[in-house]
């Protein structure tokens, strides 16, 4: 334990999510060395993030005025809706530069473990914006654990009965990865999105929709044998 205004640092850097009492103590000693100004500044912004930043009102992401940037794009298809959990969801897809429709930020979602259910998300509002009759798809990016997967046939449960198309990104094993370490919900996810492998893979070296060396089971069987092909 610490004197006075450090200790209570201390116990506020440890209310951060992700941040335990041996991280709280190494960032409060790093700030107690850091230059003044850099600290000043990183008060500053704190201060200015909880005045300025708001959540939009049509979609839940983090915006600085009524609508975020994403709903005021004129650009951004309307007819069709991913509904992510987080803000940082709306971000994650964003990068990948493929989605070009609105978002549906539900601030969570159901944990009876924690308490959760579906009239704690942003679920009504989601409705809401199903209604109007402008929407054609939803997408429904929750997370690929227990608690995004019961998210999931929650909603999905509660669009199909407006006659939206109502889909889920696929998910399954990353490339790289090994079957063992895979958890129960990403393996079944990878056997039930599976597909046909399609031997005449085109790529470098491929001559005629064929990669340079490729021979059917049947063409190497006859190759071996010495019998010849017309």
């Amino acid at each position: 334990m610490y004197e006075g205004v450090v200790q209570n640092l201390i116990d506020e850097l440890g209310r951060l999510p992700g941040v335990g009492p041996k991280g709280a103590q190494r960032i409060a000693f790093y700030l107690l060395g850091a230059d003044p100004a850099d600290v000043r500044r990183l008060a500053a912004v704190l201060v200015e993030v909880t005045e300025r930043v708001r959540f939009c009102r049509i979609c839940g992401n983090v915006a600085e005025e009524e609508e975020c940037r994403i709903c005021r794009d004129p650009r951004r298809d309307p007819s069709v809706i991913c509904v992510v959990e987080e803000p940082k969801d709306v971000a994650a897809i964003e990068k990948i530069r493929e989605f070009r429709g609105r978002y549906h930020v539900l601030g969570g979602a159901i944990s009876p473990i924690d308490g959760v259910g579906p009239e704690d998300l942003r679920t009504r509002e989601l409705m809401a914006r199903l209604a109007d009759g402008g929407v054609t798809e939803v997408i429904l990016a929750t997370d690929p654990n227990l608690e995004g997967e019961a998210t999931a046939t929650y909603l999905a449960r509660l669009v199909k009965p407006l006659g939206l198309r109502v889909t889920r990104p696929a998910s399954g094993l990353p490339v790289g990865g090994d079957l063992e370490y895979a958890d129960e919900v990403t393996l079944g996810r990878a056997f039930e999105g599976r597909r046909l492998r399609d031997l005449y893979r085109t790529g470098p070296g491929a001559a005629g929709g064929r990669p340079r060396g490729w021979l059917a089971p049947a063409r190497r069987a006859g190759r071996r044998s010495g019998a010849g092909f017309s």
